[in-house]
């Protein structure tokens, strides 16, 4: 697992210490992926009901509250397939 993968799992675990109530998986493009569910955080690359992608650059200023998730997806650096509602619930969390 890259560095990149083990700080964003820590950071995501943290703005989401009680997991999520659905399966998410974040591209990172170049680096893995990570999942979010029920079960917490970690890195794996597994089915999910939404799949939200972007670019290293790109999470990590999600995730310092630089970037908001909304704007990312409208601007087009962040991607959404599956459940928009829950990309919706993870912007909120995220933010």
């Amino acid at each position: 697992m890259s560095d990149v993968i083990s700080t964003a799992v820590e950071a995501l675990a943290k703005k989401l210490p009680d997991g999520f109530d659905g399966v998410a998986k974040f591209v990172l493009v170049g680096e893995g992926s990570i999942m979010v569910d029920p079960n917490g955080v970690r890195a794996g690359d597994e089915p999910s009901d939404v799949t939200l992608t972007a670019d290293t650059e790109v999470f990590q200023a999600m995730l310092a509250g630089e970037m908001n998730p909304t704007t990312a997806f409208m601007t087009g650096k962040l991607t959404v397939e599956g459940s928009m509602g829950l990309a919706m619930q993870l912007g909120a969390a995220m933010s």
